[in-house]
């Protein structure tokens, strides 16, 4: 890809976030092409290029050589994330549906992880997830894996 992008006196993650998507739709690739180009899973490529995570320095150069991005997207990449979205529930029915399964089963989740491992929370940052689609005689089915490290509660 060619660096056609007009760099903004003070870049922000938001600026680099539309790079992304403007270079990504120019060039009609899928996150997965995307994320195997820069050796990264789908799902922390996508997080990553939305701002949601910080860069390694070699994926941030790897990402902006492979989207054509300027050079100096390199070190906005390179900041740390600051997790900043709706608090509201989304009206896009499928973020939506998320939010409808923690919901319904977001108790339920919480019990059986204090069961198997005592009380704490799953990391959020630690974290792996995988987006998988199963075929299904009724329609083919999302899967969803997420694995994130245990994190027990300290009393201090």
């Amino acid at each position: 890809m060619k660096d056609t992008f007009e760099v903004p006196a003070m870049m922000t993650k938001e600026d680099v976030t539309m790079m992304i998507l403007s270079a990504k739709k120019t060039a009609g690739l899928t996150w997965e092409e995307i994320a195997e180009k820069i050796d990264m899973s789908p799902v922390w490529t996508h997080s990553a290029c939305m701002g949601m995570n910080g860069w390694p320095q070699d994926k941030a150069e790897a990402i902006v050589a492979v989207m054509g991005l300027p050079q100096e997207a390199v070190s906005v990449l390179e900041e740390p994330p600051t997790k900043v979205w709706e608090q509201s529930v989304p009206t896009d029915p499928c973020i939506y549906r998320l939010y409808e399964i923690v919901g319904v089963y977001g108790p339920t989740i919480k019990a059986l992880i204090e069961e198997k491992f005592g009380t704490g929370i799953m990391s959020a940052i630690d974290f792996d997830m995988q987006i998988t689609k199963v075929e299904h005689p009724k329609g083919d089915r999302v899967k969803l894996e997420m694995s994130g490290k245990f994190l027990a509660y300290n009393s201090w």
